[in-house]
């Protein structure tokens, strides 16, 4: 049978019109622009507007993607939204968003793997199509996480945003597309990083709620420490799958949470910061969403072109890391 390799077909990417600045957060809470940029290297989030829920963000990522590719959503077989702020708990934002588009032929489902998602989601698409199962699946990272935060705790709230990034996953030429996958978790760490209420361990209640207990909970310093350890280790072993050493990388795209931790992810790769892609400082930490946007980003650059060898890393609550080296492909 015919080996068959998936990739990138198209893709696209929106932030919402909000731009809150660290010297907005300022006002609302007690902290300082020089503290946040020295510790996150974050100067602006993106925030949806009342009226946006995360599917409303997707379509607007998705549209654009469809179109980069050529395709309708009647040509979609399979719809997967990875996102850790959904619409609602059901139905899924996956199933939302197949509405919305139009893709009347498609499976859809949510992935939940934190800031991780977006790679666990490439993945299980990348199976899918080079399976032969489906031609063409919509991959999409979106976070409305402004709706999950605490705008008083200021450990939290200066670190996140909202967006949507989006791509079209197919079949390309043999040797491009996704060359290897390296994905992982350990659940003893998921309580440094959760949303604690909301499910059927705590259901909403005035308790609950009161508590606070709806909002995003994190443990900084044990985040930060796993994060250091893991994202230069879960790229290192993408390339080591994929036959590929630091010379044979053009870029880097990690997930976007702090650029303290892409600085150690680069210096144990030995990679050098002009091969890392980084927008961080303009949108925080949006999740699921931020591998995809910074995807468009590079590529809108020009540092994304046909031939060139890029790597994909991402860490996030579960706690889970995955990675992707891919040979791009369009």
């Amino acid at each position: 049978m015919e080996k068959i390799f998936a990739g990138i077909l198209g893709m696209g990417h929106y932030l919402p019109e909000k731009v809150l600045t660290n010297y907005d957060l300022e006002k609302m809470v007690d902290t300082n622009n020089d503290w946040i940029v020295e510790r996150t290297g974050i100067k602006s989030r993106h925030i949806a507007a009342p009226e946006q829920a995360t599917s409303d963000l997707a379509f607007i990522a998705s549209e654009i993607a469809l179109k980069d590719a050529g395709i309708n959503g009647e040509d979609i077989d399979c719809v997967i939204v990875a996102t850790e702020s959904p619409d609602t708990k059901f139905p899924s934002t996956a199933c939302l968003l197949q509405d919305k588009i139009g893709a009347k032929n498609a499976a859809a489902f949510d992935l939940s793997a934190g800031c991780s998602g977006f790679v666990y989601a490439l993945a299980v698409a990348n199976s899918m199509i080079v399976s032969g199962l489906y031609k063409h699946i919509l991959v999409v990272g979106a976070e409305t996480l402004s709706r999950i935060m605490n705008w008083q705790d200021r450990n939290t709230c200066v670190l996140f945003g909202d967006g949507a990034g989006a791509a079209v996953v197919g079949q390309v030429e043999d040797g491009y597309g996704v060359l290897s996958i390296d994905m992982g978790a350990d659940g003893s760490g998921g309580p440094f990083l959760s949303q604690p209420a909301g499910g059927s361990r705590k259901p909403a209640s005035h308790e609950t709620v009161d508590a606070g207990e709806h909002f995003i909970h994190m443990d900084g310093s044990e985040v930060f420490k796993f994060a250091v350890k893991i994202m230069g280790r879960t790229a290192e072993k993408a390339m080591k799958k994929a036959g590929l050493t630091t010379e044979d990388v053009d870029l880097l795209i990690p997930h976007q949470a702090n650029i303290r931790i892409i600085n150690s992810a680069a210096k144990r790769l030995g990679m050098s910061m002009d091969k890392v892609f980084v927008n961080v400082d303009k949108y925080g930490n949006t999740s699921a969403a931020s591998i995809p946007i910074a995807m468009c980003e590079a590529r809108e650059q020009g540092l994304l072109k046909k031939g060139k060898t890029v790597i994909l890393a991402g860490f996030g609550a579960g706690l889970t890391w995955a990675s992707i080296a891919l040979k791009w492909s369009k």
